[in-house]
């Protein structure tokens, strides 16, 4: 178990160290002696074996030798809360010391509010009342399990027992009312404390930053520095964290967050971290990489934190090169972060062989299948076009959280599984697993995917009334994607002039729109809803084709000729083009969603998609038989944005080389 002193700078203030009141009564060579050997114990055998010299020398009826003996069994890093307890009950009239040592061991344990039990039998078992001791580690208690009501309690007895000004307590009330949100009991608590210490403004700085409040961080951190309170490590990181959530303020903060790490005499691995983070946030990728490359010691946290922000900013490939290059490190090992990032970035590109090469490292580590891995491998193998596979993670599970379930039910979206995608929904709910928002995001696909307009439309009706969710700017947008795939285009329009809230502009319903347009004829509105895209700066995606080969991730866009192998991509085109024309095939002009007018450069453009171009790269880069997998980026997901979505086909060619 770990003791309390271990926890993290950022997120606990400190507490202060506490001493035994009682010195030894057996003032010997005998005693000392004891002591010191208890002081020297690395593990648990050995103290019980001092345990056990104890009770049979008589030297365990001292309460000073006893109380040493507790307070290891119950704070070391080796310490076990079985053992000390049993300990505990041996001690025939344990002192307040003796007290609070366990309630902080039980604080800092796995079950915070046992501490709470202990606490009571102090009371109303012995003569000891509760101290400024006591309370920090109780309140540390409420804030793990993010009790308001239980810290509101402690936090009126504290101030009952002549303790609530004391800094320490207000210190820890201060980050228990952050954990709990109630940031206007923080600010209160914040302004009794007569005689402030760097944790008081420390607390407030963190619990700001990650409230998300950074702007109030930094201001609370000028009035740091006029008042004269020299910042420490803990301050430092705070603000660094701060100055990086603030990109979108003035520019300045980056400086600011520059000067302050420069100033540092110490910098560890939080504060290096810290400082990568931010330069990432603010997309500054190569200050970033030269964070990463001066640390003194890459930890897998470092590592974890560039990855994640090259995948978090639609940086996918870059995110997969430093995955790359960290395999090549020695003595880092993989966590979960890692591979999460690492998976979703897979699912971006379609990178299929790298999702299963950390499949089965995770399977190979024994690493558990917590919820962000299962989703993660789930979205992945839906992305990279393995449906069954997909499956397979989910059955695999016993655990499902409302992720889970809803990655599973967008990778049948996503494959136009919709009625099975709304049976996952509601045996979800059988299930007693309440769906949120994105749950309801990937049902709406679902359904505009396979035309279950009904059921979208009862579905969202159905959204906060019977399941508390209030709908936002993206479900509307998934009805308005249901409606317009499926022909309803009035009916689209009046839902969106009867929506409560403001329709944004986004690229993709418009794309959706002009392609309807172009389908049906009328090159006019085309003309002016495209018109209307320039002026108003709204942009079409290109389209893009990736496929896999090797490990390697190769992308194609529509008539593409900067692939160093595009002439013989071209060649294996028109060979397959040939075969199917002899073979009967009549290319679709009505999909020709452009105003060409001869018929032979209609049937070009259809041949120059993106997407025959990575299929013929992989026909001339496999041996048939052998599936081939294509990524498409625009495939519209109903919420406005562009995703990447999985094709596959069959070779049934031979291999042109």
């Amino acid at each position: 178990m770990a003791s309390f002193s271990t926890a993290q700078p950022l997120s606990l203030p400190r507490h202060p160290t506490f001493s035994n009141p009682n010195q030894p009564t057996a003032n010997n060579d005998r005693s000392s002696h004891t002591i010191s050997l208890i002081d020297r114990c690395s593990n648990l055998r050995q103290l019980k074996q001092i345990h056990a010299q104890m009770v049979r020398t008589g030297l365990f009826s001292d309460p000073y030798s006893a109380s040493k003996l507790f307070a290891i069994s119950a704070l070391s890093h080796f310490a076990s809360l079985d053992y000390a307890c049993k300990v505990f009950d041996q001690i025939p009239q344990p002192n307040s010391f003796t007290w609070n040592t366990l309630i902080r061991a039980y604080a800092s344990g796995p079950d915070p509010l046992r501490s709470i039990s202990v606490f009571l039998d102090m009371v109303s078992d012995s003569r000891f009342g509760p101290n400024k001791y006591t309370f920090p580690f109780l309140i540390k208690a409420a804030a793990e399990v993010s009790s308001l009501s239980l810290g509101q309690s402690l936090h009126g007895m504290a101030v009952k027992s002549a303790v609530g000004c004391d800094v320490f307590v207000a210190n820890s009330l201060i980050h228990c009312y952050f954990s709990c949100g109630d940031l206007d009991s923080a600010c209160k608590v914040f302004t009794t404390i007569q005689e402030k210490d760097v944790v008081s403004w420390n607390s407030m700085i963190t619990g700001f930053v990650q409230k998300g409040s950074p702007d109030k961080a930094l201001e609370l951190f000028k009035k740091m520095e006029s008042e004269d309170v020299k910042a420490s490590h803990v301050t430092m990181v705070g603000v660094l964290s701060a100055c990086a959530k603030t990109r979108n303020l003035e520019f300045g903060r980056r400086e600011d967050a520059k000067r302050l790490f420069d100033k540092m005499e110490e910098r560890d691995n939080v504060t290096w971290t810290t400082m990568l983070d931010g330069y990432a946030i603010l997309e500054d990728y190569e200050a970033a990489r030269e964070v990463l490359n001066s640390m003194p010691k890459k930890d897998i946290v470092a590592w974890n934190a560039l990855i994640s922000a090259y995948e978090q900013n639609g940086k996918p490939n870059e995110a997969l090169l430093v995955f790359h290059e960290l395999q090549l490190q020695k003595n880092i090992k993989l966590n979960q972060i890692t591979l999460v990032s690492t998976l979703s970035a897979c699912a971006q590109v379609g990178a299929l062989e790298l999702g299963r090469w950390i499949h089965s490292y995770i399977k190979k580590h024994g690493i558990r299948l917590n919820f962000y891995v299962t989703s993660a491998l789930i979205h992945m193998y839906s992305k990279c076009g393995d449906l069954e596979k997909a499956r397979e993670v989910f059955s695999s599970v016993e655990r499902r959280d409302v992720f889970v379930w809803s990655a599973m039910i967008g990778g049948l979206a996503m494959h136009g599984c919709g009625n099975e995608a709304l049976d996952m929904f509601y045996k979800m709910q059988e299930a007693n697993v309440k769906p949120n928002g994105v749950t309801f995001t990937n049902v709406f696909c679902a359904c505009s995917h396979s035309g279950l307009v009904d059921e979208a439309e009862l579905l969202f009706k159905e959204m906060e009334s019977s399941y508390g969710i209030v709908p936002q700017e993206k479900h509307y947008a998934c009805i308005v994607d249901v409606l317009g795939r499926s022909g309803y285009l009035e009916k689209a329009v009046k839902f969106i002039e009867a929506m409560p809230i403001p329709p944004s502009a986004n690229d993709g319903a418009h794309v959706l729109l002009s392609n309807i347009y172009a389908k049906s004829g009328k090159w006019e509105s085309v003309s002016e809803l495209r018109k209307h895209m320039r002026v108003t700066g709204l942009k079409k995606e290109p389209g893009c084709s990736s496929i896999e080969i090797d490990g390697t991730i190769h992308e194609f866009l529509s008539g593409d000729n900067e692939h160093p192998m595009c002439e013989k991509v071209y060649g294996k085109l028109n060979e397959v083009m040939e075969s199917l024309k002899a073979n009967g095939y009549e290319p679709e002009m009505s999909q020709v969603l452009q105003i060409i007018d001869e018929e032979e450069m209609k049937e070009q453009s259809l041949n120059l998609h993106s997407e025959k171009l990575a299929i013929c790269y992989g026909l001339i880069s496999t041996e048939a038989p052998k599936a081939i997998r294509v990524i498409k980026n625009l495939g519209y997901s109903g919420n406005g944005k562009n995703h990447h979505q999985p094709m596959s086909a069959r070779c049934v060619l031979p291999s042109s080389n």
